[in-house]
């Protein structure tokens, strides 16, 4: 308040003394209070001019670039919230598809695997079962190839000792005799055989 009433008694000072600042003293024409109420006029037409020229010219087109300005920020802004909330969502599908895609292929190798071990066995069954007859048949065979072994044998014996005789006497011999001969042996190499 005291800076209020100080300030406006110098400035009253100022408009009521006349020769304070008179030219003739050697001051400053502009603070000379004849040429004030000129100096105001001019003022305030300058002032006004220039008021009017930036609240009706210079103003609206800066306020309206302001608001321009602020209304691209906002649909950027806007723009960019939906763009982002758009990619959360392709995310989150994104994610959902890699899940399921991942439990389908866990399940299709489940699948694959269980079929596959199936198969394995079922191979493996009938692969037995073939092992198992084709072994009886081997089992078979070599008890009938068992049975006519020693009729072989003596055949083969009686051939063999019937040629022999005939290189060593150079007359035939009888079948019938070295057949006899080759039976009591082979008789008496089955009991001791046996025996042991």
């Amino acid at each position: 308040m005291i800076k209020k009433i100080f300030f406006q008694s110098i400035f009253f000072n100022f408009f009521f003394l006349k020769d304070v600042f008179a030219a003739e003293s050697g001051g400053m024409p502009q603070l000379n209070p004849e040429f004030w109420i000129s100096q105001i006029f001019w003022l305030t037409i300058t002032f006004g001019i220039l008021y009017v020229a930036l609240s009706k010219l210079i103003l609206p087109k800066i306020s309206a670039n302001l608001e321009l300005r602020k209304s691209q920020i906002q649909e950027n802004i806007g723009a960019a919230d939906k763009q982002r909330k758009d990619s959360e969502l392709k995310l989150k599908e994104y994610d959902d598809i890699v899940s399921k895609s991942k439990l389908a292929a866990q399940n299709i190798f489940k699948e694959a695997r269980e079929k596959a071990f199936k198969d394995i066995n079922s191979k493996k069954e009938t692969l037995d079962k073939q092992i198992d007859e084709e072994i009886k048949k081997a089992e078979v065979e070599i008890d009938v190839l068992k049975k006519k072994a020693p009729e072989k044998i003596n055949k083969i014996s009686i051939d063999t000792s019937s040629e022999l005789l005939k290189k060593l006497i150079g007359a035939d011999v009888n079948n019938s005799s070295i057949t006899a001969i080759v039976d009591e042996l082979s008789k008496k190499n089955r009991g001791n055989y046996y025996d042991n």
